[in-house]
């Protein structure tokens, strides 16, 4: 399964972890990400948050891990799909019903493919959210993309550095850890001529 995780979280794990054991670490918009059982292997507790639950009974299949299924009631119609391990919880509605009360706050957030998948409209919902999910020693990773918007309107959705600023950085201490060029045919499909994932590190500030 390590070739199939995310290259930037494999060489930004330290990050992540802090040189921290036993995390709680929350994946937003999860879909079936095969980095969930790989953190989970490592001792970590992972929770996620996906609405269609397909992906996510697709990923304990694929995985091969056994699973419940629990309402609840604090979210009309939600589901948690459970690990049988325990340490995997992965719920099922919509991301802007989940709270600190709901599912607790977590150590790390891994947010690859949520921020960039959520609507301009919604980002400073979406990111108050974020903050409100993260204990004081988080650690949130962030990938965002970076293109030309004049060109392809998205999704993914073009997140400049400013405005990763202006949703955070009142609160969070933000470090650009990376840019890489991940320039393919589809995106060259889109009309595109270069295309640039960036990672940031996110830190509650202290105090």
């Amino acid at each position: 399964m390590l070739f199939m995780c995310s290259r930037l979280l494999k060489k930004h794990l330290d990050l992540l972890l802090n040189g921290r054991s036993g995390l709680r670490i929350f994946f937003p918009l999860c879909g079936k990400a095969v980095e969930m059982k790989w953190l989970a292997d490592m001792g970590h507790n992972v929770i996620g948050v996906e609405f269609s639950e397909q992906a996510l009974k697709d990923f304990f299949t694929e995985q091969n891990l056994s699973y419940s299924e629990e309402s609840i009631p604090e979210i009309s119609k939600a589901k948690v799909f459970k690990s049988t391990s325990g340490n995997i919880s992965l719920y099922c509605c919509s991301i802007y019903d989940l709270s600190s009360k709901i599912a607790g706050k977590f150590d790390g957030i891994w947010d690859r493919g949520a921020l960039v998948a959520v609507n301009p409209c919604d980002r400073e919902r979406y990111a108050n959210l974020m903050l409100s999910l993260m204990d004081k020693n988080c650690s949130y990773l962030l990938a965002t993309v970076s293109y030309d918007p004049n060109k392809y309107k998205g999704p993914p959705f073009y997140v400049p550095e400013h405005e990763i600023e202006s949703l955070f950085g009142k609160f969070c201490e933000i470090k650009c850890l990376q840019t890489q060029d991940v320039f393919s045919e589809r995106q060259k499909v889109w009309g595109l001529d270069y295309f640039l994932e960036v990672l940031y590190l996110l830190k509650i500030f202290p105090g």
